[in-house]
């Protein structure tokens, strides 16, 4: 029979001490998978390739330190340029303003050249109308001509703690700064019971009244004929001087600037005096009536 080769056997290897414990030894020696190896690594080729963060940081703020500097840069350079030119239109707005207003005071002096002169006119008209103290009479009540004689002298003013106010009703507000200031409807009954009383001519503040005359506000101020007046309101009549004062003072309009006085602070004085002086109105325009034309031609036929 041949003879069979004899059977090799593998060496054996020599187990490990650990062998038992393969799985913890493989958990030791692999702590990372391989996706976490591979991530380390891309990590760790990037940073050794490009930029640390705080160096990026610090070029980024430096570039826009640049930037804003950069706009700065040019604002100013451009406020600069304008600047004359801005200048240059602000004096051509201060010298137009100037001439205007040059131009509106002649016009306003030519415009009281021109009343004061209506005003003579007028006065010559009247007296030339036979002579008349008819014709005298329509002439003083008309304010046609300054008037002086025996009369009174009414000063009101705002209360002492009075102040500037909002605009509203002051006798519908509780702030006595508002409550303490003369309105234009006080004025109103003022002058409305000096006439009344007997007065033949008034005035206040130097304005002449006349029958086409108003008392009107804006805002605070206080208008008479359109022009502002300035408190203290000193109102001036003339009558007899006596018993014009104790007739107003006994008005309705009397005891209402009274009780302003009582209730709100408003301050007042009247006292007589032997003369007082009005200027003319500074000029009277019909403006509704018309001459009686059926007369008219009768007193020429």
């Amino acid at each position: 029979m041949p003879q069979q080769p004899p059977v090799r056997s593998s060496p054996t290897r020599p187990q490990r001490p650990d062998a038992s414990m393969s799985l913890i030894t493989n958990v030791m020696d692999h702590s990372l998978d391989d996706g976490y190896a591979e991530a380390a690594a891309r990590k760790k080729s990037e940073g050794e390739g490009g930029l640390p963060k705080t160096l990026r940081a610090k070029l980024g703020l430096a570039a826009g330190l640049v930037l804003a500097a950069l706009v700065v840069t040019v604002g100013a350079a451009q406020a600069r340029v304008a600047a004359p030119v801005v200048a240059k239109e602000r004096q051509e707005l201060i010298d137009r303003v100037d001439s205007e207003t040059e131009a509106a005071d002649k016009l306003e002096g030519t415009v009281d050249k021109l009343r004061d002169e209506v005003s003579a006119r007028q006065r010559a008209a009247l007296r030339s109308s036979g002579g008349s103290a008819e014709a005298e009479l329509v002439s003083l009540l008309s304010g046609a001509t300054a008037v002086h004689g025996p009369g009174v002298r009414l000063v009101v003013n705002d209360a002492k703690d009075a102040g500037g106010g909002d605009g509203g009703s002051p006798r519908e507000t509780s702030g006595f700064s508002d409550t303490g200031r003369v309105r234009d409807r006080d004025m109103q009954r003022v002058v409305n019971g000096l006439w009344a009383s007997g007065a033949e001519a008034v005035s206040i503040n130097g304005q002449r009244l006349t029958a086409l005359s108003a008392i009107r506000a804006a805002g605070d101020a206080i208008l008479v004929d359109n022009r502002p007046l300035v408190p203290p309101y000193t109102v001036l009549a003339v009558g007899d001087g006596e018993r014009l004062s104790t007739r107003f003072q006994n008005t309705a309009d009397g005891l209402y600037l009274h009780a302003l006085e009582e209730n709100y602070g408003v301050r007042a004085t009247i006292a007589t005096e032997g003369d007082v002086r009005l200027p003319a109105a500074p000029s009277v325009i019909v403006r509704t009536a018309q001459p009686n034309a059926e007369k008219t031609e009768k007193g020429t036929s």
